[in-house]
């Protein structure tokens, strides 16, 4: 599904991961995540996929609602467990969106 965002300025936090063999609590993780994420002060919305690589654009009203989303205790065992055992590499990028529009039919 395509996030309903709001006018820009706001911003998107881009996570590209390539997953391991490990899939002992991976699945359930991901669901908490996204239904932590969303109770978050700033969090506008996200999506997702994954076909071997995958990625996962979550959007936010501003740095701070990041930063605090990022320092949130349950994502931080997350995110541990991710490094250990779910993940064998990924790339964070963070960008604000200036401009967007689209199409619907």
């Amino acid at each position: 599904m395509i996030a309903k965002t709001p006018p820009p300025p706001y911003y998107a936090v881009i996570f590209s991961s390539l997953r391991t063999d490990v899939e002992a609590g991976y699945h359930d993780t991901a669901i908490r995540m996204l239904e932590l994420a969303a109770e978050q002060p700033g969090y506008l919305g996200v999506e997702g996929v994954r076909e071997g690589l995958g990625i996962t654009i979550s959007y936010w009203e501003s740095l701070e609602a990041i930063h605090n989303w990022k320092q949130q205790g349950e994502h931080l065992l997350a995110q541990q467990k991710g490094r250990t055992d779910w993940y064998a590499s990924y790339k964070t990028r963070i960008c604000k969106v200036e401009r967007d529009y689209g199409f619907e039919k």
